[in-house]
């Protein structure tokens, strides 16, 4: 490792690169699945190679390889600055990177007790299986899926500011989904809503959420919706419980508040953004109980890091404040675009193969200042409205704006109570409507990180995980619609 190191930066210097990047990755993925109990797939996957981008002259060039010799390292330093000089060359434009100092050494790693790609496969099997058979054994259940993806991703940098840093990376993502038969030849299903973690294999038996608590609630709420009636639409106030509201969060708020989204640089694929570089400042996003935050620290955060790909320090900082944009999220390229300062520590690439581009932070909606007010609270506050748990599908237009979800659980509530569960729902709305409708944030004891292992962004694509806290929240006035009725079944 550091023969190469020393072969790359060495020659990155003699060619006169102004900036080097030294990046070796192995990155050790598995992904366990059952149908009925019984073993569907299993996959093993290890990933590694060298990675490393220069600037020079004006332009950015990048190159990786599975080996990891000395002589490789400095040939592919060759390689990348004839790709940069190539690039500049067909105009695309003169490159700048916002300053960054050295950080010396760094050494990190997610808070973990057992390696979740450690663990045998024969045990993999045997714990989604109990959980499998204890679903199965329930009266209302027909069918059931679960498995389970675990990563482990290993990181060495360094570059010619003088930073080093060795970093693991640790997450796991358990679903089992019960589902079963109505009485019209159809189907309902019912997923546990625990989120994906920045944590070990420990997760999965009860350190961090009560498995055994969901699993044993889980038969009884998919019978309830099996027999539930479908929604009327209409507008109805919403108490959205952070399990579903993550996922609004992650579509309506965190790309939106990527700065090259917001600067057109993704338009051809994922979209840009309404919430553009002139508005920064001025635009209302939301009601004043609006606060929003980007985080590469959050503790078990799946985009939690202690040091990015361009050698920036994971860091929190401000996104919303009081319902007013007050910031984006930034690599070093787009900070130095923008004039906003340094980086933001928001530079990421799925693969040593990849060059890293800008990903997002764990952008999380902060709670009250108390422990209250709880769920119940600002349930009793709602006259006639719904209750929304986990997430499902969603849909959201180009520019970040209008949008609409669904969900695993809706309960109607009829002045102050819940009084059961109905079906077939979907709430719209615009981004800034949405937001600005919202009248209260739960406390912290409502507060959860859920998040996803795979939110895709670039071409060729990438995908990256990414975590999203939030209380529960109550929303005003929102739009719902009948599912069944939109699409014409």
């Amino acid at each position: 490792m550091a023969a190469a190191r020393d072969a790359a930066l060495g020659e990155a210097q003699r060619l006169g690169c102004t900036s080097t990047e030294f990046r070796v990755e192995r990155i050790h993925s598995q992904h366990v699945r059952l149908r009925d109990g019984d073993l569907e797939g299993a996959a093993d996957d290890t990933e590694l190679g060298v990675g490393i981008r220069v600037v020079i002259d004006g332009g950015m060039g990048f190159a990786a390889t599975v080996a990891a010799g000395a002589d490789e390292a400095a040939e592919l330093v060759v390689r990348a600055v004839d790709a940069a000089r190539t690039i500049a060359r067909a105009g695309g434009g003169r490159v700048e990177l916002a300053p960054e100092p050295s950080h010396g050494s760094v050494t990190w790693s997610s808070p973990y007790t057992v390696d979740p790609v450690d663990v045998p496969l024969a045990d993999k099997v045997a714990l989604l299986a109990d959980w499998s058979g204890r679903l199965l054994a329930a009266d209302q259940v027909d069918h059931v899926t679960a498995h389970v993806l675990a990563v482990t991703e290993d990181t060495y940098y360094a570059d010619l500011a003088g930073t080093e840093a060795t970093q693991r990376r640790v997450r796991v993502h358990p679903v089992v989904e019960a589902l079963a038969l109505d009485a019209d030849n159809g189907f309902e299903t019912m997923r546990t809503v625990a989120p994906p973690a920045g944590r070990g294999w420990e997760y999965l038996q009860g350190d961090g959420w009560d498995w055994d608590g969901e699993l044993a609630s889980l038969p009884g709420l998919l019978g309830d919706k099996v027999r539930a009636p479908s929604v009327e639409a209409g507008q109805y106030d919403l108490v959205v419980d952070p399990t579903n509201l993550w996922l609004t969060i992650h579509e309506s708020i965190g790309h939106a508040t990527e700065l090259d989204r917001a600067l057109g640089y993704e338009a051809a694929y994922a979209g840009t953004s309404f919430a553009t570089f002139d508005q920064l400042g001025v635009l209302q996003y939301g009601s004043p109980v609006m606060h929003v935050t980007g985080d590469r620290t959050t503790p078990n955060g799946l985009a939690t890091v202690g040091i990015d790909q361009e050698g920036v320090p994971g860091q929190s900082f401000d996104l919303i404040r009081d319902g007013i944009l007050t910031g984006y999220q930034l690599d070093r390229s787009i900070a130095a675009i923008s004039g906003l300062g340094a980086s933001n520590g928001c530079a990421f690439a799925d693969s040593p193969l990849h060059v890293p581009i800008q990903r997002m932070a764990n952008v999380c909606l902060q709670p009250a200042d108390g422990e209250g007010p709880s769920t119940e609270d600002l349930i009793a506050g709602v006259d006639h409205g719904l209750y929304i748990i986990g997430d499902k599908s969603w849909s959201i237009d180009m520019q970040r704006y209008n949008f609409q979800f669904t969900g695993q659980r809706f309960f109607r509530i009829e002045h102050g109570r819940l009084v059961g569960q109905v079906r077939d729902v979907a709430y719209q709305a615009t981004t800034t409507d949405f937001w600005g409708a919202m009248e209260a944030v739960g406390g912290r004891s409502t507060y959860v990180l859920g998040g996803a292992f795979n939110c895709g962004k670039g071409q060729p694509g990438q995908v990256a995980p990414v975590s999203h806290g939030c209380p529960s929240v109550l929303v005003r006035g929102v739009r719902i619609l009948n599912t069944r009725n939109e699409s014409g079944r």
